[in-house]
């Protein structure tokens, strides 16, 4: 069967293989740093790189509009703020096994949570792939440690994956506007809370050569990877994104045997099949219907595609921003529930 292209594909795979990568490198780098600390000037290095990087690119300032700011916010509240709050005080009170097995909670939520709250599309086959991901994170994270004797710090922990999985489909509201602006300003807050957090327990920080790490590990593994993941959002969809992303901890585990001398396990294989057959289904999805646009009204970043006709005063090429008007279109061909399809269906 052949595999049709979406540029969200590679994006969700490129956060995937970020944020995954940053886990045994944080581990490597930041090891005797207090949780909270580390986690604050990860975020942070985050928002600071990407700060500087859209100076020194010269972006373009970012309106959004007022329900997309509320959006933004909310979803800021909930992954930025609350999240790593109830994290950061389940990870203090439970072993890390655990926790481990709880995380996984998040990509399941998230994916709950566009399809049935959010009402994005999908059948049996994305079902069935999401189905055999999420069980080859499960197969991977598996310990005979873990134990939930105390019930608070789980829900804690599962509160915490709540909070990323709202964030993520809230996300998706904004995802047409500048993904760097989006990313840093999540960034700079959530560092900034778990910092202050840290700050008020009495945690001092590191030394220099640490911080500047941290800030460069942050840039590349949380910033860059959720620019990437708010331009999957863009073109596949929160729950299909999700699932891609969700081969993060597969990735992590994969670069920390050479990194971490760590060896490679029946479990591991095990886990790396479900999730290659998994990712499979996802990547061989055809969807294909006539449905219909209705108008709207927005600014982003675009070309003249086919969901993009209008005209200009002057010559226009290449991608543009502007505020524009979409008129009603009726038509059928190969989709996602992208940015441009949030359509119903039978």
């Amino acid at each position: 069967m052949s595999i049709p292209y979406n540029a969200g594909v590679p994006s969700a795979s490129g956060a995937a293989i970020l944020f995954g990568a940053g886990t045994p490198v944080v581990k490597l780098l930041l090891g005797p740093v207090n949780p909270w600390l580390s986690a604050g000037l990860l975020y942070l290095g985050s928002g600071l790189g990407l700060a500087l990087l859209r100076l020194i690119r010269k972006a373009l300032p970012v309106h959004l509009s007022l329900w997309e700011t509320k959006w933004l916010a909310c979803a800021i509240l909930a992954g930025g703020v609350i999240a790593p709050v109830l994290l950061m005080w389940g990870l203090s009170r439970m072993p890390a096994s655990s926790a481990a097995l709880l995380l996984n909670a998040e990509g399941v939520l998230t994916v709950l949570l566009a399809w049935f709250v959010f009402r994005e599309s999908f059948d049996r086959r994305i079902a069935s792939g999401m189905i055999l991901i999420v069980l080859g994170t499960v197969v991977l994270t598996w310990s005979s440690d873990a134990s939930f004797e105390s019930m608070l710090p789980a829900l804690a922990i599962v509160g915490a994956c709540l909070g990323w999985a709202i964030d993520n489909n809230l996300t998706r509201k904004v995802a047409l506007a500048d993904a760097t602006f989006i990313a840093m300003i999540k960034g700079l807050t959530a560092g900034g809370t778990n910092i202050m957090i840290a700050w008020l327990l009495g945690i001092t920080l590191p030394q220099p050569f640490v911080l500047l790490a941290a800030g460069t590990l942050g840039f590349f593994s949380y910033g860059l990877s959720l620019v990437l993941f708010v331009v999957a959002l863009r073109h596949l969809g929160t729950a299909r994104t999700g699932a891609y992303f969700s081969i993060a901890p597969f990735l992590g585990a994969l670069l920390a045997i050479p990194l971490l001398g760590e060896s490679l396990s029946i479990q591991f294989v095990v886990a790396a099949l479900l999730m290659a057959v998994g990712v499979w289904l996802h990547l061989t999805e055809r969807h294909e219907h006539w449905h219909t646009h209705e108008e709207l009204e927005h600014e982003h970043e675009h070309i003249h595609d086919d969901h993009h006709q209008h005209a200009h005063s002057e010559v226009v090429t290449g991608a543009h921003t502007h505020r524009h008007r979409h008129k009603p279109l009726a038509h059928s061909h190969p989709h996602y529930p992208d940015a441009y399809h949030w359509h119903d269906h039978e």
